[in-house]
């Protein structure tokens, strides 16, 4: 099962950086336990939005070329609760791109308020490296998933 912790991109640059949304809802099961009469976002899962905004952003660099997976955070700090409601924008610079990976600096606003910041490391591996059965093609994944995020979302060069 593949989880989505974003809602759509609002601009995409090429090679440079993207912006996307997630809107926060109660009707998410994870607020309910997180906690009890108080429920906020878990910061992991601000972080996998934060990855896989750059995450695409790195991929679609190299045309898809790897499979992306997120390597390490040696950076994030949290600066205030996101709560039902909230709609964060996540906005990722991509700060390094190889072959072998890279790096991005990623954002997390709620309108104005700066509500997280991230560096973010990623590693390119082959399906066979990342243990992917033979016959799964994860391309397909990615190509769904991005075609429906990307959907209204103009891709500048």
């Amino acid at each position: 099962m593949r989880w989505f912790w974003i809602d759509k991109f609002i601009e995409f640059e090429s090679g440079k950086q993207a912006k996307s949304v997630k809107n926060v809802s109660l009707a998410e099961e994870h607020l309910h336990d997180h906690f009890p009469g108080f429920p906020v976002m878990p910061c992991s899962l601000i972080i996998e939005g934060m990855a896989q905004t750059g995450g695409i952003l790195l991929g679609e660099s190299h045309k898809f070329k790897y499979l992306v997976f997120l390597a390490k955070v040696p950076k994030f700090k949290s600066h205030r609760p996101v709560r039902p409601g909230d709609q964060l924008i996540y906005t990722a610079t991509l700060t390094d791109a190889r072959d072998e990976g890279g790096m991005t600096s990623v954002t997390a606003h709620c309108e104005e308020e700066l509500v997280a910041e991230a560096e973010i490391v990623f590693a390119h591996l082959s399906p066979e490296d990342a243990g992917v059965p033979g016959g799964v093609d994860q391309k397909n994944v990615v190509e769904i998933g991005l075609a429906g995020l990307l959907a209204e979302t103009e891709i500048a060069d």
